[in-house]
């Protein structure tokens, strides 16, 4: 059964909204290099009985690739979320969501730069009235809030990791040409390399997992959700539509977290999310419609 990859690509958004969610409802028990390192070696566990297979006949063009999937590895695996999870120590959740959306827009930056992609008028009309929905939101319906916004080291460091995640998203066509499986296995376990001294270094400095059901359980959501089938979904949902046009599925990340916010942190939904949200999905619509 063929699914379309735009389906993959809301999905993916979905599980790492969920993973912003989770991650902010449990960040005084789990640190943030502890939950990037410790669910890439979850996601990995789960992994190795699917991928081995391929992992035996795609050896060859991994080993003969093995400088585009180390860069894959460090950015979209490692970098990136550790990138995120340091930036969100210090800095307000809002400014983190609000940097965060501008993916899209270095995507489609850095395609036309690098790439010579071309913008049409109707995908920047729909990138606008997403990005639009994106501010709504973060804003709270009040624009004077964006004006009280200011830049401290945490949001340089998710500005640092957008511009990291856009690289990542622009690098996958260069990925070798093997099973999903295989390229993931790989990336991940370049990425637990790249975190692991980060890792060490957060357990120098005295922060440690508090241990509890709800630790565990925060761990294995985040390696079999975002980690594992949220990176399958969006690497095979790029490959199917291409880098600019996956990226405007971003937008969709902050509208979820919203949602899922509401549900199971409590937090209430008003007008301006709904407005935000149907401003998203009809930018999105405008840029993937033929």
């Amino acid at each position: 059964m063929k699914v379309s990859p735009y389906l993959l690509l809301i999905l993916a958004n979905l599980f790492w909204a969920g993973n912003w969610v989770i991650g902010r409802g449990m960040r005084a028990d789990v640190p943030p290099m502890a939950l990037s390192f410790w669910r890439w070696i979850v996601a990995l566990l789960c992994l190795l009985p699917f991928a081995w297979p391929y992992l035996k006949k795609d050896w060859p063009a991994l080993r003969a690739a093995w400088r585009p999937l180390a860069l894959l590895g460090l950015l979209g695996t490692a970098l990136y979320n550790a990138l995120t999870y340091a930036g969100l120590q210090q800095t307000e959740a809002v400014n983190g969501v609000l940097l965060n959306s501008f993916i899209p827009v270095v995507i489609v930056a850095l395609a036309w730069i690098f790439q010579g992609k071309r913008l049409r008028a109707i995908e920047g009309i729909g990138m606008t009235a997403s990005f639009i929905g994106v501010l709504a939101i973060v804003a709270r319906g009040d624009p004077a809030t964006l004006l009280h916004l200011s830049l401290n080291f945490g949001d340089l460091l998710i500005l640092v990791s957008v511009f990291v995640w856009a690289t990542y998203t622009l690098l996958l066509p260069k990925r070798p040409a093997v099973h999903p499986f295989s390229l993931l296995f790989a990336c991940a376990s370049i990425g637990v390399i790249g975190l692991a001294p980060l890792y060490v270094i957060e357990l120098a400095g005295g922060r440690h997992i508090i241990a509890s059901p709800q630790a565990w359980l925060t761990i294995a959501y985040t390696g079999i959700f975002p980690a594992l089938l949220g990176y399958i979904f969006w690497n095979k949902g790029v490959e199917q539509v291409g880098a600019a046009r996956a990226g405007y599925f971003i937008h969709l990340l902050p509208a979820f977290g919203i949602l899922l916010a509401a549900l199971f942190l409590g937090e209430r939904l008003l007008g301006f999310h709904f407005i935000g949200v149907a401003l998203i999905f009809g930018g999105i619509y405008l840029t993937t419609r033929k």
